[in-house]
């Protein structure tokens, strides 16, 4: 099997583990440790100034969490990985690599809710500034780049509206002005659509999503593509300059194409701190396993629901990228041609007092603050997840007043049809 470069499906249950060398465990074991022991002074040494890889802090790495940065990296095409403790810290890690006081970056408009509010507000203590595109217009990005921009922020599928962006023209124009594109993935996950193949220099994951998929465990993992020049680039002086801290070594010089990973490892999560415990790397990773099978069944049953929601008397329109209608159908058979997703809105008549109704009646369906989840999942983003937004925020995010959102799990889709009948006949 050495000259044969493995299927997404054996990637996704063998990509960077093997059996335990000292218990032969074929399950990748919980290493539930702080620390590790060194060899010696000389390899302790080695380790903190980066002349060797190793273990050293849990904070900063462990084999557990090694193990599911080597998988995902694997199912997205990319040079290396950063397992975080959430979705909303690799993009803050990713950023922090990036940007300087006074910098800022172009983001898609559609995007969900919490990193609207991340960027819009958390990220102004930074001094960083965030410039809003027209997810359905690659031009209008373009027009916010200056001098200071230091980056472009998308989604593949953006939640909740199911919007795709057209990643190869966005891709284009980061390439044109030398700035690395930034790609949220955790709507497709890798095995619908893979960002790097089509120009993506970073991708990011709220892991608790899609690849876990169980609904119990929170994480973040980012990929570095390996695809961005730092070197000599003085606009990113994390991976272009000397770092005092490591005896003026240059990130991007020594790591080459796994720079940008190792930066925000060794810059980033070691100051930081956001951690992902080693117990829901192992959930993760086991979680990661069914993602093929996982991920294909409910896309299918999506469409199936999407396709009955869309005929239905008390339903004013249905934005799911899988129905041949909706407007960004051709996209979807271009970037993601096995499935649109797992999640989509729809319009209830009535508006905003009729989708929180709606919601409170529905039984099979769990109303909650996630998505990717095995059970059926539904929301009322105008009232929860995009609260904090203005309507114009909102509205334009693709949450306003009527919206409602369902992530549909592996139920059978004739049940979960029958459960929204009984609950839109009010």
């Amino acid at each position: 099997m050495t000259d044969r470069t493995p299927g997404f499906n054996t990637l996704a249950i063998h990509a960077g583990a093997t059996p335990d060398p000292t218990t032969g465990a074929r399950a990748t074991p919980i290493y539930q440790t702080t620390s590790f022991v060194f060899d010696d002074v000389d390899h302790a040494a080695s380790l903190f100034g980066l002349q060797a890889f190793g273990n050293i802090y849990t904070r900063i790495g462990n084999p557990t969490c090694a193990v599911l940065e080597e998988r995902v990296a694997a199912l997205e095409g990319g040079t290396a990985a950063l397992a975080v403790a959430s979705g909303h810290a690799a993009e803050f890690l990713a950023f922090h690599a990036l940007m300087q006081p006074g910098d800022n970056f172009v983001a898609a408009n559609k995007l969900y809710g919490g990193s609207i509010n991340q960027f819009n507000h958390a990220y102004k203590s930074f001094d960083w500034s965030v410039r809003w595109a027209d997810a359905d217009d690659p031009a209008s990005f373009e027009a916010l780049i200056d001098g200071r921009t230091k980056a472009i922020f998308i989604e593949s599928i953006a939640n909740p509206g199911g919007v795709i962006v057209d990643i190869a023209a966005v891709a284009q124009i980061a390439k044109k002005h030398k700035i690395p594109l930034i790609v949220d993935n955790t709507m497709a996950s890798p095995y619908l659509i893979r960002p790097i193949e089509h120009g993506a220099d970073i991708v990011i994951h709220s892991a608790t999503k899609f690849l876990g998929g169980h609904g119990n465990s929170i994480g973040g993992v980012l990929v570095d593509a390996g695809t961005f020049d730092w070197v000599g680039d003085e606009r990113y002086p994390m991976l272009s300059k000397p770092r005092p801290e490591y005896g003026g070594m240059v990130l991007g010089e020594t790591f080459g194409n796994f720079a940008f990973a190792i930066a925000t490892r060794v810059l980033g999560l070691r100051d930081l701190g956001p951690a992902l415990s080693p117990f829901n790397a192992f959930l993760l990773l086991t979680g990661i396993e069914t993602l093929p099978l996982r991920m294909q069944r409910q896309s299918d049953s999506t469409l199936a629901v999407a396709r009955h929601l869309a005929g239905h008397e008390g339903v004013s329109w249905v934005s799911y990228p899988g129905l041949e209608g909706d407007r960004y159908h051709a996209l979807a058979q271009r970037y993601c041609p096995k499935g649109a997703g797992a999640v989509f809105t729809f319009g209830v008549k009535g508006g905003y007092e009729a989708g929180v109704a709606l919601v409170k009646r529905l039984e099979l369906f769990s109303h909650l603050a996630n998505i990717g989840d095995t059970r059926s999942l539904v929301i009322h983003p105008a009232s929860t997840t995009h609260r904090q937004l203005t309507d114009e925020q909102r509205v334009a995010a693709g949450a306003g007043p009527d919206v409602v959102r369902l992530s549909i799990g592996l139920e059978d889709p004739a049940d979960l049809i029958a459960d929204l009948d009984r609950a839109l006949a009010g």
